[in-house]
Parts: C-alpha cells; structure tokens; sequence
C-alpha cells in the first residue's frame, strides 16, 4: 500500500445531527489544540492544503469530515485545552462533542493524537479517562516525532505506551515512512 491515500473535505458539522450519513468506518481524531490533527491528515493524504494548519490554537471549531479513497472518514473534532473562545461556546462545544461520540453509530476507533515533544499534559489524561469510561475504543498517535531526535523517538512512543497502553503509532507530517502502518490500521480496523 501507498503511504497515502487520495482524500477530499466532505462537510463540517456542529453537532451530530449535522453529521453526513454512510456506511464507511469512520475514525475521530482527538487531540490538544496545536497536537499535529491537520498535519496528520494531510500527511496521510499526501496533501498539504486539504486540512487547513494554523498557529493559533483553537481553530478547529466544526466537526471536519474527511473522505480517504472510499475506505474510511476521518472526523477531525475541535482541540481540547486552549481556546480562545467563552465558558459558554467551549459548553457548548463539550455537549455537541459528547454527543457525536457517544452515540456516533460509524465511530469504528477514537484515535487521540499527542506530541513527542512534550510529557503527556493533564487534559490528555483527562480526555483518555473519559473514553476509558465509556469504554471507547481509541489508539494513540505519537505526532511530530520529526521534531524529536532520531534516539529519543522510541524513549517518547515507550513512554506515551506505559502511561495509556494500546496500539501507538509515530506519526511524521515531515517523513511519511510512518503513515503506512496509521494507513493499514485505518483500512482494516478490524
């Protein structure tokens, strides 16, 4: 398999009565603003413009939907952690996320993405331990270990795999030698 796949921007949803209707398995990415999501998937799609990256944290604020050749959806939800938005729009934002997670019928796995090149931050944990208690399935993504150097890359993905267990992936938006197993994963959830 290639390391990408060709993939477009199918809509944005608010909440999950916006979200579009199939049947292909569908993947949502949870992260910390600023984590690498949209790196993550232009990198799986080979596309630098297809997901929009900023600097500025808190820009994802839409359900993004992201079809990959017919195989799967990737679901690119809004960054936890800082935003520069009110109490009343982040509320807002956790009840419409709840919702699409918990009752989402195509969600095939959480994948939650966090950077090598910081310690786990307390509302990762925060946001595992909620998935946990809902007993979501979720993998981890270890983002921007192009950032990192070449011998501290597997100390990071040891580190991410003690803390939350499960599969880990590194991913690179810069060396896509990685994305083939993220891509394998992604056809073949099951």
């Amino acid at each position: 398999m290639k390391p990408y796949l060709n993939a477009k921007f199918l809509v944005s949803a608010e909440k999950l009565s916006q979200c579009p209707q199939y049947s292909l398995p569908e993947f949502a990415l949870l992260g910390r603003s600023n984590v690498g999501k949209s790196s993550f998937i232009n990198g799986l799609a080979n596309n630098k413009k297809l997901a929009k990256t900023s600097n500025t944290p808190g820009k994802t604020r839409l359900i993004n939907f992201f079809n990959f050749s017919d195989k799967f959806i990737i679901a690119d939800l809004p960054g936890y952690g800082y935003a520069k938005v009110s109490k009343e729009a982040q509320n807002k934002w956790q009840k419409y996320l709840e919702e699409y997670l918990l009752e989402r019928k195509q969600i095939k796995s959480l994948i939650q993405l966090v950077d090598a090149r910081h310690e786990i931050q307390k509302n990762d944990f925060q946001m595992r331990e909620w998935v946990l208690a809902y007993n979501l399935p979720i993998i981890t993504v270890v983002t921007k270990v192009d950032c990192i150097s070449k011998n501290k890359i597997q100390s990071a993905i040891a580190h991410v795999k003690k803390e939350f267990g499960g599969d880990i992936y590194p991913f690179s938006a810069v060396d896509n030698r990685y994305n083939e197993k993220i891509l394998e994963f992604l056809s073949n959830p099951d």
